[in-house]
């Protein structure tokens, strides 16, 4: 019997100092960086996988020297809820960070950037050349991604916010879209609650009309106030707006670079100099500042302005004026 019990002692013994040495091992490797087999180092966590099936991931890249122990790290301090997407380690990280970082779902963001002024098929283009993001909408038509979004609008044009969106990997076209379009309806609503008095928009839509011509006739960002003014001055009058860029989303697939007199002239719903009033829709996504400079315009009395060759325009508020503004500018005289 006591030779039972003396035997029972040392086996706790031995198993107290193993579970000692493997704590104290396991702290070690806790916190001693892992050398990373490329620098930097990118590695894809699948939808659903378990810590342990990205464990044995990491170790047979040459992460982690040992398999399972970033498992039983895991289930020793708690985490083992771990997050899919792409992950990036720039430096060696100890597995107790990498740990955290799954845990955290720190991943690699997925970035897309449209830049102002572009049309709805430039942006679908985009899309569709985007490799990071799974195309989902290829040959639909616009009216069936409008429909794939929930959008009530008819038409697509102006609808999606210009920015840079931030997603995860695996994200769709459709995901993209519809941020840019929540976005854009909500810049939109917010500017309308606080437009200036007296503009002569009947609704929201208009505006966002006035807002797309004014961000694709603005060469300086902080010449669309005025350009605003200059268009809703001649709203009020009433006066054609006579602007180029309706012209040319008109002509479509025509235009070649070049606008010539035969295209002022030629009449489509689109042709401010032969039409009163805006354009029936959008001619390109306006930004935040267009939006808002259509619904808060500068105050002048301008209503002509010509490009001065840098980026920037003359205004002037006769036509007197605006002629000698052209013969200096364009003309060179």
């Amino acid at each position: 019997m006591r030779r039972l019990i003396r035997w029972l002692i040392a086996l706790v013994l031995l198993l107290g100092a193993v579970s000692g040495a493997a704590a104290w091992w396991l702290h070690g490797f806790a916190n001693r960086p892992l050398d990373l087999p490329v620098a930097p180092f990118e590695f894809n966590v699948a939808r659903g996988a378990s810590l342990k099936a990205v464990d044995r991931q990491l170790h047979e890249s040459g992460l982690l020297p040992q398999a399972q122990v970033l498992w039983w790290l895991g289930r020793v301090t708690g985490q083992t809820g771990i997050q899919a997407g792409r992950y990036r380690l720039d430096k060696p990280t100890t597995p107790l960070a990498l740990l955290k970082k799954l845990n955290d779902g720190d991943v690699v963001p997925v970035l897309i950037t449209f830049v102002e002024g572009i049309t709805f098929a430039e942006m679908r283009a985009q899309l569709s050349r985007d490799a990071a993001f799974k195309g989902t909408l290829a040959g639909l038509s616009d009216r069936e991604v409008l429909r794939r979004l929930g959008a009530e609008e008819a038409h697509p044009e102006g609808w999606f916010a210009p920015d840079t969106y931030r997603f995860t990997d695996g994200a769709t076209d459709l995901d993209v879209l519809k941020l840019a379009y929540q976005t854009q309806k909500r810049r939109l609503a917010a500017a309308w609650s606080s437009r200036a008095e007296g503009l002569p928009y009947q609704s929201p839509y208009e505006a966002l009309i006035m807002a797309s011509i004014i961000e694709k006739e603005t060469g300086k960002g902080e010449e669309r106030p005025l350009i605003a003014s200059v268009f809703v001055n001649r709203l009020r009058m009433p006066m054609r707006l006579q602007t180029d860029p309706t012209v040319i989303y008109g002509m479509g697939a025509r235009f070649d670079g070049n606008i010539r007199k035969r295209d002022l002239t030629l009449d489509t719903p689109y042709n401010t100099y032969t039409r009163d009033g805006l354009p029936p829709t959008p001619i390109a996504m306006p930004g935040a500042a267009a939006i808002n400079a259509a619904l808060n315009p500068a105050r002048s009395d301008r209503l002509y302005f010509v490009a001065k060759g840098d980026g920037s325009h003359h205004f002037s508020a006769s036509l007197e004026e605006h002629n000698r503004a052209v013969r200096k500018f364009q003309l060179k005289q």
